[in-house]
């Protein structure tokens, strides 16, 4: 009977006995057990996803541009989708400026507790300044310059560099787009051929997420039950952060969805469920890629060539939870320090989150490695990030399942005004339809 449930119902009762479990460490003492023996279960299944992420990537890129039938299409679909997703960045920025402003979570914040943190994330915050001063001493257009690979191997080797994969994928499929039929057809089948096999990859990979997800959420909490008491000394920056993150995703996304396509916003919302619940748990957007490619093609009707472009280009540029985030912790952490930031300022932190967000690695962590930069812009002490390290992480885990719900988002959007979204699919719960076949 078990093989009936749906997928993300799995997912959500592995979450919640995760969280379950790693009370139940803390109590009774087992956080070294849970470290040994269920955590490594987590790690196995980031990997798994992440062994997949790059031929995914680039397969389904190649594939979605090779797929169209004429230039033309191909530069209305990727204007279409830049445009919506520097539009979705500007407003989550905005929204995370006047909540924060409103607010004002750093106003209240204890001086012996700043110190205590600054001590204890000392050499945190020194790494993430070294991962992030290349960024802030070098040329404007040096984020244009990364995009281009030196070298495409170690490029795939490394998740922080997905720009530079999808900018080979992108060459790669133009220079076949741009060539007679008959001479790309083996390399066209043998793609084709790929990217079943790579859908085939997801499924086998996915009967393992509640299992994953599980022993990621058991482990997190019993690694943080020695910092019980940091959560309740950030909790209303905590809150103000957890809520807006929530906010965003009814205030942001809702409206898309209604006025620019038919679908029922309780199907997408039911739809995105399992590719929100791997972010939530990985903290990945390349992580949760594979899941949200499956699930908007076969629940949300979106076409194969729409979403194996618009997804992996989302996964890596579409930041909107990250650059919400980096609004409030910029200010908070100003407010923290008495700092009363101008206008000009706050401009600043507008235009640098927005471009970091491209920047910004779709692994766990990259966000905060670009908060140095966005700090910076606005004249704020990079020191001040020792503040919300401590409870980063799960901050993270929020923003990344609103990162891959607006690239869902997006995508539907796309396809809808391509005439690429069939309205038919997700009519039967096509998560279990090749267990069914099983029972």
């Amino acid at each position: 009977m078990i093989k009936k449930v749906p997928l993300w119902i799995k997912i959500i009762i592995g979450m919640v006995l995760g969280l379950v479990w790693g009370v139940v460490a803390v109590y009774f003492g087992l956080e070294h057990f849970t470290s040994d023996w269920i955590k490594p279960w987590g790690t196995i299944f980031i990997k798994m996803l992440k062994l997949i992420a790059v031929p995914l990537i680039f397969i389904s890129l190649v594939k979605g541009i090779t797929s169209l039938t004429d230039v033309t299409k191909l530069t209305r679909i990727g204007i279409k989708t830049l445009s919506i997703f520097v539009i979705t960045t500007l407003i989550s920025v905005v929204f995370g400026l006047f909540l924060v402003n409103v607010f004002k979570p750093g106003d209240t914040f204890p001086e012996k507790k700043r110190q205590e943190f600054q001590m204890m994330h000392e050499q945190n915050v020194k790494e993430k300044e070294q991962l992030a001063s290349g960024v802030k001493d070098q040329s404007p257009l040096q984020a244009i310059v990364e995009i281009v690979p030196d070298n495409i191997v170690s490029a795939a080797n490394d998740n922080t560099k997905m720009l530079q994969v999808i900018f080979f994928a992108i060459l790669f499929a133009l220079s076949m787009f741009a060539l007679d039929s008959k001479k790309v057809l083996p390399v066209k089948n043998l793609i084709d051929s790929g990217n079943e096999i790579m859908i085939k990859l997801v499924d086998i990979v996915m009967k393992f997420a509640p299992i994953g997800v599980f022993a990621l959420l058991a482990a997190l909490v019993a690694d943080f039950s020695a910092d019980a008491g940091l959560f309740w000394a950030l909790g209303k920056y905590a809150l103000l952060v957890s809520l807006g993150l929530v906010g965003l995703l009814f205030v942001l996304y809702p409206p898309l969805i209604l006025l620019f396509t038919k679908l029922k916003l309780s199907k997408v919302l039911r739809s995105v469920i399992p590719t929100q619940m791997v972010a939530f748990s990985t903290s990945s957007s390349n992580a949760a890629l594979p899941v949200n490619m499956r699930q908007c093609t076969s629940e949300l009707g979106v076409s194969e060539s729409v979403a194996n472009f618009v997804l992996p280009i989302g996964a890596t540029i579409n930041m909107n939870g990250v650059t919400f985030y980096q609004a409030i912790a910029a200010v908070f952490i100003a407010q923290v320090f008495g700092l009363d930031l101008s206008l000009t300022q706050q401009l600043a932190i507008v235009l640098t989150a927005t471009l970091a967000a491209i920047g910004s690695p779709g692994v766990p962590g990259g966000g905060t490695i670009m908060m140095v930069v966005v700090l910076g812009a606005a004249g704020i002490p990079a020191e001040g990030l020792a503040l919300i390290l401590g409870i980063d992480r799960p901050l993270d885990m929020i923003r990344t399942a609103v990162n891959v719900t607006g690239d869902a988002v997006v995508a539907t959007v796309v396809a809808h005004s391509e005439n690429e979204l069939d309205y038919s699919k997700g009519k039967n719960d096509s998560l279990i339809k090749g267990e069914l076949k099983m029972v």
